[in-house]
């Protein structure tokens, strides 16, 4: 039997609206307010940094305060992004019990294919590409991402259909060296749109939604139906944007923190993305972790294991933070997808080993 799952379209509104709509759904969902849900959604012009991420080290935030963008921060992890009117979002909210599926990785996998699923309806190539994009030959059509939160899931993505390739590479700071393993040089490169896939002249946005809706149908054998969105979303929505996601020191609360000079930082690449370790020492040999901040474009369920992690190490001696950081994961509970609890302390180490 399909399992039922509300349609909602929040349209165009702004970057940190949005974000604050995605935390009010998981509440509601939570609360028991909230069904099932797919929702779709669009933005103004508007630069977004996944969770975790250092945002100076991940924006060029005077071209951004330049060109008018917004500029926010999501609550999932993973990379930076640039958005407009011609890309649009897809989300889905639902309890783990829903899908059977308890692990994030195999969560990723059976979501983005049955995306692919959908978009491939249109009469592309559309194939799902572990980690957690979409591509045509290679290039990126839709990037996703997400978490668990107790017993709900939250999962979302894109979908190109055009983009200002020129502004989203003078607005994002690419590193060289994401773009070399895949063989290209520029952001723009590594991404394609529907516009182009055919040939200036894609299908209509509603034809893509619908599209991707029936990928999800017959993939995941749920059964989409429109829906209406809830005033109690629209004014839990509107707390979370005021009092969090809306607010400069949550979009800017991970700044650069390499930048003080008695940080000490490293950066480790592994299947689950990159992991930098910021890390500032105290005792009289320097061997004591005061403050460690990981940042960078992994995913970890829920996002607030990192702090959590922070704060476990603080006061242990370097020697013993790779099994405090092993114990800590297993202990937590916690999903990653493809990262491993090895990879951050790696990191920890790499950085430890560049004192003074």
């Amino acid at each position: 039997m399909t399992k039922p799952f509300r349609v909602i379209d929040t349209g165009i509104r702004g970057c940190r609206e949005q974000m604050a709509f995605d935390q009010a759904l998981i509440a509601g969902h939570k609360a028991g307010t909230t069904p099932d849900t797919v929702r779709f959604l669009q933005f103004p012009p508007s630069v977004l940094v996944g969770r975790h991420q250092a945002i100076s080290q991940e924006l060029n935030l005077d071209a951004c305060r330049v060109a008018g963008v917004g500029i926010g921060r999501r609550i999932t992890g993973g990379g930076a992004l640039y958005l407009d009117e011609g890309q649009f979002g897809w989300e889905l909210v639902f309890h783990k019990s829903t899908l059977g599926l308890t692990n994030l990785g195999d969560l990723a996998r059976e979501i983005c294919e049955a995306a692919a699923a959908g978009l491939s309806r249109l009469g592309i190539d559309a194939r799902y590409r572990p980690r957690n994009d979409i591509e045509v030959d290679g290039r990126k059509i839709s990037g996703t991402g997400g978490f668990f939160d107790g017993d709900t899931i939250f999962y979302q993505g894109t979908v190109l259909v055009a983009m200002d390739g020129a502004k989203m590479a003078s607005l994002l700071n690419i590193p060289a060296a994401k773009l070399a393993k895949r063989g290209q040089t520029s952001g723009a490169q590594r991404v394609v749109t529907m516009t182009e896939l055919f040939d200036g002249n894609p299908p209509p946005i509603s034809e893509v939604k619908a599209a991707i809706l029936e990928g999800f149908a017959e993939r995941l054998g749920i059964s989409p139906v429109p829906g209406e969105i809830l005033e109690s979303e629209e004014a839990a929505a509107r707390a979370i944007f005021d009092e969090e996601i809306g607010t400069d020191d949550f979009v800017y609360e991970i700044d650069d923190p390499s930048h003080p000079a008695d940080v000490i930082s490293a950066r480790h690449t592994g299947a689950g993305g990159t992991i930098e370790a910021h890390l500032r020492l105290e005792g009289p040999r320097q061997d004591r972790i005061r403050e460690i901040q990981f940042t960078g474009d992994f995913f970890v369920t829920p996002p607030r294991v990192i702090p959590d992690l922070e704060a476990a190490l603080r006061g242990l001696a370097v020697d013993d933070a790779e099994a405090a950081v092993a114990e800590f994961f297993a202990a937590a509970g916690v999903g990653l997808l493809t990262a491993a609890p090895s990879d951050f302390a790696l990191a920890l180490k790499m950085a430890a080993e560049n004192r003074p």
